[in-house]
């Protein structure tokens, strides 16, 4: 494979130099693929937007690195597995991440090391993290080409457990110290939408209505006449969110813990399915039914939906309530309700695959500035993912997947007075795919 028979990749040239790729045989580097997520971050223009929302109080004329340097350098080792800000002690000479931040590998300047991150980190103060939040809002709403006429958000914490930081509280159902922050998805896209850091408790009616009310807010300013389903489990289920959706012409489906006011509406409905998983001798038998319920905490009734199902073990109900009046009560579960399971996949790879609950530093605040950077990194897997031909098999593959396939790449960085060219090794075996991935990340021109 030459040199001719690949697109230049769509990178803009370092100073007079021209950036080429090559599958030919300098420096050696293990993350070849870093140049995918330099074309995706400058395609999003993910880190412009987010140093236009931190106030920068340093000296112009002393400074070496710029916030978006910065922000770029620590947002691409985030996404190729280097979480911690002191990787970046070893990276920061690496030549494609000098490559892929603007710099020439060779006699380019040294990008920021770990002291210069982590004062990064804790610079913001508490407007400042709400502006960057917005901005992640923003990224997700203009992802859109045009207002869509719904959306489906599916809302859910996870544990993030790292040590006695500010506002980390102990949560007797783990059995230990942790945050617990929530996610917000767009259940139909996967993008990410929110990630707010909270503490290790489970949250009131009245801060879930707050975080609502402040994306919904946004949302509406953008989208006047889109239709806004909200899912949750049962903890989001709460009086207030639900009285403020209704009033607000926001849908909603939550999780409803069983009682035995519950139990006895549908007690009629569950004996008909155990009797006939009995007479069918059936090992498993579903049957649906729904109700109206108001519990003494709710100013109305509402309408709930159960699941059924026995077993030779007995009966396991489930219910949710939901003021969607349109759908069979099995339509409501099955369909609407159980997609909200997509939501655990999205987390895990953005907890466990992107490394989000390193949670480590001691305020708060920097802490939610770490999450807006995992997530910042969430943003360009996700990127370099849709780049990927719909026909390939890695198209819905998870992110530790790309990053093998794709970005732990070993490559020969060669600098000379014209051009900079990375060499990949002539067996690569997804030699085919960095091709059509640097032809679909090309930008679109002028």
């Amino acid at each position: 494979m030459t040199e001719d028979t690949l697109p230049p990749l769509c990178f803009p040239a370092v100073g007079r130099k021209k950036i080429t790729a090559a599958f030919d045989g300098g420096r050696i580097t293990s993350d070849g693929g870093v140049m995918l997520l330099a074309a995706a971050e400058r395609r999003l223009r993910l880190a412009d937007r987010l140093a236009a929302a931190i106030h920068d109080p340093r000296d112009r004329a002393r400074v070496t690195h710029a916030m978006t340097d910065i922000l770029r350098a620590r947002i691409f080792a985030i996404a190729c597995g280097y979480e911690d800000a002191n990787d970046l002690n070893r990276l920061r000479t690496d030549p494609t991440f000098k490559l892929a931040c603007g710099r020439l590998p060779d006699s380019g300047l040294d990008l920021c090391s770990q002291p210069t991150c982590s004062r990064l980190e804790n610079l913001p103060d508490l407007k400042t993290v709400i502006r960057l939040g917005d901005v992640l809002v923003e990224l997700w709403l203009s992802s859109y080409a045009a207002p869509p006429k719904s959306v489906t958000l599916d809302v859910d914490d996870t544990l993030d457990v790292h040590g006695h930081q500010q506002l980390s509280l102990f949560n007797a159902h783990y059995d230990e110290r942790c945050f617990l922050p929530i996610h917000v998805y767009d259940a139909t896209t996967g993008r990410p939408v929110a990630m707010i850091l909270r503490p290790g408790k489970t949250p009131t009616g009245e801060e879930i209505r707050g975080h609502l009310r402040r994306l919904v807010r946004r949302i509406r300013a953008r989208w006047p006449t889109t239709r806004i389903l909200v899912r949750g489990d049962g903890h989001y289920g709460r009086a207030q969110v639900m009285a403020w959706c209704e009033d607000n012409g926001i849908d909603y489906i939550f999780g409803l813990p069983g009682n035995t006011v519950l139990r006895r509406l549908v007690d009629e409905s569950a004996d008909d399915v155990g009797t006939r998983r009995a007479l069918e001798r059936k090992p498993v038998l579903r049957g649906y039914a729904e109700t109206h319920y108001k519990a003494k905490s709710w100013n109305l009734e509402r309408r709930v939906c159960a699941r059924i199902e026995a077993t030779a073990m007995g009966l396991d109900i489930r219910f949710v309530v939901t003021n969607l009046d349109r759908g069979s009560a099995e339509h409501l579960y099955d369909v609407i309700y159980c997609a909200r399971g997509q939501a655990e996949n999205l987390i895990k790879m953005h907890k466990s695959q992107l490394a989000s609950d390193r949670t480590s530093c001691r305020s708060p605040i920097a802490n939610q500035v770490r999450l807006v950077l995992h997530t910042a990194a969430y943003w360009l897997m996700l990127t370099l993912r849709e780049a990927v031909p719909t026909t390939h098999h890695v198209r819905n593959a998870e992110f530790a997947t790309l990053r093998l396939r794709l970005l732990k790449l070993g490559a020969r960085v060669i600098e000379t007075v014209s051009r900079v060219r990375l060499a990949f090794a002539a067996a690569c075996p997804e030699a085919s795919l960095l091709r059509a991935l640097a032809c679909n990340l090309q930008p679109a021109g002028p």
